[in-house]
């Protein structure tokens, strides 16, 4: 088992590029996913559609992470969906 399985990872900018490749690997790895975006609504669903498809958890949240009442809402999202944020991911 992997030491991230089951755990809560939030990956802002996780729709597009790198951070979608991050995502990917976390929920392939067991993490319960979040993925953030900006912008690019529908880039987000398909990734959190590819980690359903493989079994995994994962939700995606639009918020601007330069503002901080949406960074905070960012967490509170990711909070009431799996639990409180174990890893991470600061790739906006």
């Amino acid at each position: 088992m992997s030491a991230i399985a089951g755990r809560v990872a939030l990956v802002t900018g996780g729709s597009r590029g790198i951070g979608q490749g991050v995502a990917v690997a976390l929920g392939a790895a067991g993490a319960r996913v979040v993925i953030n975006y900006r912008q690019a609504g529908a880039e987000a669903e398909a990734v959190v559609t590819r980690i359903r498809g493989t079994g995994g958890e994962a939700i995606a949240v639009q918020a601007d992470v330069s503002r901080p009442d949406e960074a905070a809402a960012l967490v509170d999202a990711a909070e009431r969906a799996f639990g409180a944020v174990g890893i991470l991911v600061n790739n906006a």
